[in-house]
């Protein structure tokens, strides 16, 4: 068993304006883009798992599933608010996994095998990537924490893990577990591949 406190920042806050609607409700596969997220947290491996959200829907889909949820007030000031909400209220954690809500295919195994190469190199971040490219989820030790909680408008961890290159390391997934719905047609794509 390992003495570090992880935790696990669901983020499902945005607007999602090209998408038209709160996509986190448009359905894959008979379950909610929302319920996928949260299927994916291997809840086991976190000492806390906490959903950033504006829409009480998932607040109370979150309450459903035994993690903390906070709201956001102000999705229009991007994912930087986002990620400055989850940081803070897990901010005594050794590690923050922080996952997007809009990558539907994204298994309960990839999220594990993140964390558990960063509890294998304590000291890198370690992003899921396929061939190279990388994607989310991504996992921040606690040095970076200051720097996440300093991003503006929508600047997420991409904009720290380009200062610091030499940390990061990746974990191989299937190509369709990154890929993200932003569009009404993304995710009828994605449907069609899935089948």
């Amino acid at each position: 068993m390992n003495d570090k406190k992880l935790g696990c920042l669901v983020m499902a806050a945005g607007n999602a304006k090209r998408f038209r609607a709160n996509k986190l409700a448009a359905e894959f596969d008979g379950k909610m883009l929302i319920e996928r997220a949260l299927d994916a947290v291997p809840e086991a491996l976190f000492s806390q798992v906490t959903v950033v959200t504006q829409y009480p829907q998932i607040e109370e889909l979150a309450k459903q599933s035994g993690f903390a949820s906070i709201r956001n007030e102000h999705p229009d000031w991007g994912i930087s608010h986002t990620i400055r909400l989850g940081t803070t209220a897990m901010q005594d954690c050794d590690a923050i996994l922080y996952l997007v809500s809009d990558q539907p295919k994204l298994t309960r195994d990839s999220v594990r095998r993140v964390a558990e190469q960063w509890l294998a190199h304590p000291a890198c971040i370690i992003g899921a990537a396929h061939d190279g490219k990388r994607g989310n989820p991504c996992m921040f030790p606690k040095a970076f924490f200051g720097e996440l909680m300093q991003l503006r408008e929508d600047n997420g961890g991409n904009t720290v893990i380009k200062m610091h290159p030499e940390s990061l390391l990746t974990v191989e997934v299937e190509k369709a577990e990154l890929t993200d719905v932003d569009t009404p047609e993304a995710l009828n794509e994605l449907k069609k591949d899935g089948h």
